[in-house]
């Protein structure tokens, strides 16, 4: 469980990472706020497209050489950086993105199964919970290291460019992207050293049952994937549930800025969202499933998710930033509860399900820029934004009533 959990770090550090590249790069390649959210798009995207091929993958080399192939492809994503900062295009940086997320698809594709099939399906929560940990601490500690080496200084670079000629801001922002080429380079290195790491190790490979998932799935024998109702409708959870845990982390500084709170201040606030993900991980630990069940857990996140985005789309400055953060607390227990209910008995089919499931975090890509179009479009009222949450709640508290009781179609 050792190295699962170092590569749930890494998965952290890799993912929640964007939160500072999105003002970042919005500073030094002049982008608005739909635009900058093309970073979470990009690294996201990859999920949806790399998913089932990863699974097909998996098939054949086992989850252990998996992680050591998504490992260098992550490598190769975070090496690309080094030439996109050196000739400042935004372009090359979203083809950084997308081939580290292309690795990260595969990683998860092999690593999530794994937490999951090692022990008894009612606990998959809590074990997700522990990995959870890990990832969350990762995400906390990059946006204190790279925060610091992206954004420090941040508003001041922003009142120099609006002063600057066309050749002084040119200068300015050419010499700020390359705040990124030594970070990404011992990323890179990192990422190397784990798929060594991860190759000599004494990783067993994890086999799945050879059952159809019929004890889940009711009397009939399942021969598709599609016949698994709670794992579809499972998908399009998980869905809504990567917009609900990804605007609170990647949109909230750029939300806080649309308020008018200074960047130095603002550069802060995903740590406040990683926090609070970090206490309802270790909360999930404790009480599921040994006081509640995953069921129970989902519903009670969801309808608590519905009245804090209320909370923060009716108050302003401070307090509504607040109310956005603590959204992470609840939205920590999503994926592994949505997790939990979707895969159980899939039995042979439980790569492929935990495939489709990544597909489903495209939302994390693509909700963003909603929220971003929307504060672009109405910027004297910014909260409106935050209504792009409410139908994913909404959705998230039928799942957790109904959706996953679903054995069969009909």
């Amino acid at each position: 469980m050792m190295i699962i959990g170092i590569l749930f770090f890494v998965f952290g550090f890799i993912t929640w990472v964007n939160g500072v590249l999105i003002p970042y790069f919005q500073i030094c390649l002049e982008l608005t706020n739909f635009q900058s959210f093309w970073v979470a798009f990009a690294a996201y995207i990859a999920y949806f497209v790399m998913a089932l091929p990863s699974a097909y993958i998996l098939k054949s080399t086992g989850y252990k050489k998996g992680m050591v192939i998504g490992l260098l492809i992550m490598a190769v994503g975070t090496l690309s950086f080094l030439p996109a900062a050196y000739v400042r295009n935004y372009a090359l940086f979203l083809v950084g993105l997308f081939i580290t997320g292309t690795g990260l698809a595969l990683l998860q594709t092999a690593a999530n199964p794994y937490v999951a099939v090692i022990g008894p399906a009612e606990s998959t929560a809590q074990r997700i919970g522990f990995m959870g940990v890990a990832n969350k601490t990762a995400g906390i500690l990059s946006q204190q290291i790279l925060g610091a080496i992206f954004l420090v200084n941040a508003d001041s670079i922003i009142a120099a460019v609006k002063q600057a000629s066309s050749a002084e801001k040119i200068a300015i922002l050419d010499e700020y992207v390359l705040k990124v080429v030594n970070p990404y380079l011992v990323i890179t290195l990192i990422l190397l050293g784990l798929a060594v790491l991860v190759r000599f190790s004494r990783l067993p490979e994890v086999k799945e049952s050879a059952e159809t998932g019929d004890d889940a799935s009711g009397d009939v024998p399942k021969t598709s994937i599609w016949q698994f109702p709670y794992l579809i409708l499972g998908v399009a959870a998980l869905f809504m549930a990567s917009a609900c845990e990804v605007i609170p982390i990647d949109c909230i500084i750029v939300y806080s800025r649309s308020l008018g709170i200074p960047l130095n201040e603002a550069r802060h606030f995903t740590e406040y969202t990683l926090y609070a993900m970090l206490g309802g991980y270790v909360l999930s630990t404790i009480v599921i499933p040994r006081y509640i069940s995953q069921q129970t857990a989902l519903l009670t996140v969801s309808c608590l998710g519905l009245l804090l985005t209320a909370g923060a789309y009716f108050s302003s400055g401070l307090v509504s930033v607040y109310f956005l953060a603590s959204l992470g607390f609840g939205a920590a227990l999503l994926w592994g509860t949505i997790w939990g209910l979707a895969v159980r008995g899939l039995g042979t089919f439980t790569k492929v399900g935990a495939a489709l499931l990544l597909m489903s975090v495209v939302g994390g890509g693509i909700f963003p820029l909603l929220f971003g179009k929307l504060i672009d479009s109405s910027p004297a009222h910014p909260q409106q934004a935050l209504l792009v949450l409410i139908p994913c709640y909404v959705y998230l508290i039928f799942y957790s009533t109904k959706g996953y009781k679903l054995l069969n179609w009909v």
